[in-house]
């Protein structure tokens, strides 16, 4: 399992968030893509984790509702895969979020994508649901945890 610093970084470091992006995803993204998500919202939260100082992913989210923080895209390079630095990226956003005074994370993820629906529930998440989406003419699966037991 690999030991991955992960640091809480700002806008100024979304051309790190972009690159990391585009070497994961497709298509590519730009910066733009980044500020035009993020316009408007609540409790922008921008997460690098690095190994040996080199960025090996990403995570990013915002206020979805309320007591609810969206975990929006979590990504982390091919060649630190399955070392543990996307439950380490998890962990970091979950603790920011009850920091935050949060008292859930919700995410959602392309059926497709199998890596990231085994993390979920390896992460406790619940599945809440299934979702249309029109874009890309898939169904996403909603996953949602509790930060914080009831009657506490």
């Amino acid at each position: 399992m690999a030991n991955a610093k992960i640091d809480v970084v700002g806008p100024g470091d979304l051309t790190l968030i972009a690159d990391l992006y585009s070497q994961i995803f497709k298509p590519a993204r730009d910066v733009e893509f980044f500020k035009r998500r993020f316009l408007g919202r609540y409790s922008g939260l921008l997460l690098v984790a690095s190994v040996e100082g080199r960025p090996a992913g990403f995570a990013s989210g915002f206020e979805l509702k309320p007591g609810v923080f969206f975990s929006w895209l979590v990504g982390v390079l091919p060649d630190y895969r399955r070392q543990g630095i996307g439950s380490q990226l998890f962990e970091a956003l979950e603790q920011w979020a009850r920091d935050h005074e949060y008292e859930g994370v919700r995410f959602e993820c392309h059926n497709q994508h199998r890596p990231m629906l085994h993390l979920g529930i390896a992460q406790k998440y619940d599945i809440v649901g299934i979702r249309w989406d029109s874009d890309r003419h898939a169904n996403l699966v909603i996953f949602e945890k509790a930060l914080v037991e009831h009657g506490e």
